[in-house]
């Protein structure tokens, strides 16, 4: 799948565009209501049919022929591929190396809008919510609605993901 990314940089006027760079992004830099917008990653039919045969085997994701004449007319991509896809972008463009700790899950995963050879997938981010750890204050706790859209706009995937990032400054330190 990698041979086919390309990253490319945030707009630079998208509203929420962070102000410091990944690599210099902490906790503080994470603002609940902004949206940020990133990636391009162009899905290739022999990605999806890879993909899906070793982790996905089902005809509307391994053979153009079958999927022809399933409900969804054509070969799509695994989801779980897809989530693959968003990850990639995700770690590249949002996630700091350096302040990202983990991840205690995620919820609402849905695929709504099948992904299909050659479509131009890329992803927005809103921060939903920032709140320092009460526990360790140290990092705080950021919660994101993440969206891959296709070269139409139309929102592909939907979930709410859950991070934890390292602080800049810890009060009373």
């Amino acid at each position: 799948m990698t041979e086919q990314y390309k990253p490319t940089a945030p707009e630079p006027t998208h509203p929420g565009t962070f102000s410091t760079p990944i690599d210099d992004r902490y906790f503080e830099d994470y603002l609940p209501g902004a949206v940020h917008r990133f990636g391009e990653m162009r899905v290739t039919e022999r990605e999806i049919i890879e993909f899906a045969r070793r982790y996905d085997p089902q005809d509307f994701h391994t053979d153009p022929a079958k999927a022809a004449g399933t409900v969804f007319g054509g070969l799509i991509a695994s989801g779980w591929m897809t989530c693959g896809l968003m990850m990639r972008m995700y770690a590249e463009h949002y996630l700091s190396a350096n302040a990202s700790l983990s991840s205690p899950g995620l919820d609402e995963l849905r695929w709504l809008v099948p992904v299909r050879p050659d479509d131009v997938l890329s992803t927005r981010v809103t921060v939903i919510e920032a709140r320092r750890s009460a526990s360790k204050p140290d990092r705080g706790i950021v919660r994101s609605k993440i969206e891959v859209l296709n070269q139409r706009g139309e929102v592909v995937l939907s979930m709410l993901a859950v991070n934890l990032v390292g602080c800049r400054t810890t009060p009373g330190a």
